[in-house]
């Protein structure tokens, strides 16, 4: 006589006591590992059972269902053509890169956690020690951001570039374009046309510069005492934060992490006097981190060497930004929500120096938010120019057929070098711009 299993129901035990089966029963995990991620199944194969209870050609197996995975990744898509990247309005502050509702969230829990006397965990570099991780990072951020300096003062001497008098408009051709956008003071005298003039390497990477600071977690800079910092740009700055060591600009390397409850710090090691080497340091050992002059310290290149600089100042302001992306996942940046001041540090300065929207309701104070990849490094966007020794790229029904790039993409693909993918549906390619009479028949 058999006897039911448990984990056998009845329906399927059913069979068995009548006197023939072929069934199969398959029992699944639940919690596999990578290694051993398949289904069991049991099946069992009985004949006839006799009178006296013996079964005649009973068949046990076990078998094994593996799981098919997929071998390929699918590769990025880009679409063909995307928009052209808004313009923010000056009359109102800029947006949180960080939802508000989750701003408040962490602010109610840190909050929660200062009542109750629990100091706040913080992790590198939050705590003031550094990522050691991310010191490859800086390094090579920096060396790539002295390429870029570099490979765009020569590139300059052979593709020309434009910026308007009277307004931020900048555009990368044999001459400028024809288009009525100018927002400068005296753009009804010229009915909008811009006013150009020769350009130079800061009007290709924008200058965003931030005071240097010794300790970052140490007094926070005053309007009376902001004279007593120096101008650095940005990257440089997010660079020595992160692990680079320039003995012009010493930076304060903790040993034990700072502590805080809430938002106060109650424990950050003492307040330590900030040297001063860069006083008798000699100045040129710096001239490699700024754009001021880079046209005037590198010489003209030889034209057969105008596709491969090309293509390494290409290369060097994709490391730049990837590494920057990267540092800025774990280092604090600051941003002004209604100018372009950035502060590199856990929180920003008291300078009085904000001019935009509704200043006088803040007394000039800044307006401080986490700050963006696009506000420490801008792409700068400029008009794609597909024949730049043709006629100027002409304004009005025409203005939505052309594409946009950013400036050092631009200046490179003149040039010569290779893009990315990722930036060719802006330019819109595969656009073809039709005269002026066949553009008013388009729907």
């Amino acid at each position: 006589m058999f006897h039911k299993p448990p984990t056998v129901s009845s329906a399927l035990w059913e069979p068995y006591q009548k006197g023939a089966c072929l069934c199969t029963i398959e029992f699944k995990r639940t919690q596999l590992s990578a290694a051993s991620s398949y289904s069991v199944g049991f099946k069992f194969e009985h004949g006839k059972l006799h009178k006296g209870g013996s079964i005649l050609g009973t068949i046990f197996s076990a078998s094994r269902k593996p799981r098919v995975e997929p071998t390929l990744r699918k590769r990025e898509a880009y679409p063909q053509n995307v928009d052209l990247p808004p313009v923010l309005p000056k009359q109102k502050k800029k947006p949180y890169p960080i939802p508000f509702k989750k701003i408040k969230q962490v602010a109610k829990e840190d909050k929660k956690l200062a009542e109750m006397g629990i100091e706040k965990p913080l992790d590198p570099p939050k705590n003031g020690l550094l990522a050691p991780d991310l010191i490859p990072v800086a390094y090579k951020v920096l060396d790539a951001w002295k390429v870029l300096i570099k490979g765009l003062g020569q590139l300059l001497y052979v593709i020309p570039v434009y910026g308007c008098n009277e307004c931020s408009e900048v555009h990368v051709s044999h001459s400028g374009h024809h288009m009525q956008d100018c927002l400068g003071p005296t753009n009804s005298k010229r009915r909008s046309f811009h006013s150009w003039i020769k350009g130079s390497i800061n009007d290709i990477l924008v200058p965003i510069e931030a005071y240097h600071l010794y300790d970052p977690f140490g007094r926070r800079i005053k309007h009376e005492t902001r004279f007593q910092y120096d101008r650095i740009p940005a990257i440089v700055e997010l660079c020595i934060q992160a692990g680079v060591e320039i003995p012009e600009y010493p930076s304060r390397r903790r040993t034990k992490p700072i502590r805080m409850i809430g938002r106060k710090v109650i424990d950050r090691g003492g307040l330590v006097e900030e040297p001063q080497p860069w006083r008798a340091a000699n100045p040129s050992s710096l001239v490699d981190l700024d754009t001021h002059g880079a046209c005037e310290r590198f010489p003209p290149p030889l034209p057969s060497d105008i596709p491969k600089i090309a293509q390494e100042t290409m290369d060097a302001y994709e490391t730049v930004r990837f590494g920057v992306t990267k540092l800025m996942k774990k280092y604090t940046v600051k941003a002004c929500g209604y100018c372009t001041e950035v502060h590199v540090g856990p929180w920003g300065h008291n300078a009085k120096l904000c001019g935009e929207f509704k200043h006088q309701w803040r007394d000039g104070k800044h307006g401080w938010q986490d700050a963006t990849v696009d506000e420490v490094f801008p792409p700068n966007y400029v008009w794609h120019v597909k024949d730049p020794k043709g006629p100027p790229m002409k304004g009005g029904a025409l203005k939505k057929f052309y594409g946009k790039a950013p400036a050092v993409v631009e200046v490179c693909l003149q040039a010569g070098a290779q893009i990315p993918e990722k930036y060719k549906p802006m330019m819109r390619l595969d656009i073809v711009v039709p005269d002026s009479e066949e553009a008013q028949l388009v729907a």
